[in-house]
């Protein structure tokens, strides 16, 4: 079993209350072969909500709000639902301080990337799931095509 970023499957949770909707998550979705979560919503946060970002460990909304509690909770609930249903891989959102994998915002509400892991990519990360984003998409399908190969044999 997958786990997917619920807005890449079309689900209108993001922090402005629309979807990132990729038709191919959405398939595996559709197909039975993924969960969508939204670790945001899990942690607590309301759809929508103000934009956050990470700064110095610590999430921080556009209001100068503290939300890491709630970013940590959900990233908790998140891996819950992983280990429950055998996850071994994820398709998560790039960018967010939740999702994001290799890349997220600044912490400046600039649009400026940096460095770094969202806190539930970090976690899944962390407990052997393989992270992908939809910008690495091709490397996901390369991956289970791998897979399929080598569980044939």
């Amino acid at each position: 079993m997958i786990i997917v970023s619920a807005c890449l499957a079309g689900i209108r949770c993001r922090y402005d209350g629309k979807d990132n909707l990729c038709p191919q998550v959405r398939e595996l979705v559709e197909d039975g072969k993924a969960i969508p979560l939204c670790p945001e919503q899990l942690g607590g946060l309301p759809t929508p909500r103000v934009p956050a970002e990470i700064t110095d460990e610590k999430v921080i909304n556009m209001n100068g709000i503290d939300v890491t509690e709630n970013f940590r909770k959900g990233a908790r609930e998140t891996l819950k639902v992983a280990k429950l249903v055998n996850c071994r891989i994820a398709i998560l959102k790039s960018n967010s301080p939740s999702c994001g994998f290799g890349k997220i915002y600044d912490g400046t509400f600039s649009n400026k990337l940096t460095e770094g892991n969202g806190f539930t990519s970090s976690l899944l990360a962390q407990n052997g799931i393989k992270i992908f984003s939809e910008n690495t998409l091709p490397e996901f399908s390369a991956h289970r095509f791998s897979r399929i190969k080598t569980d044939k044999k």
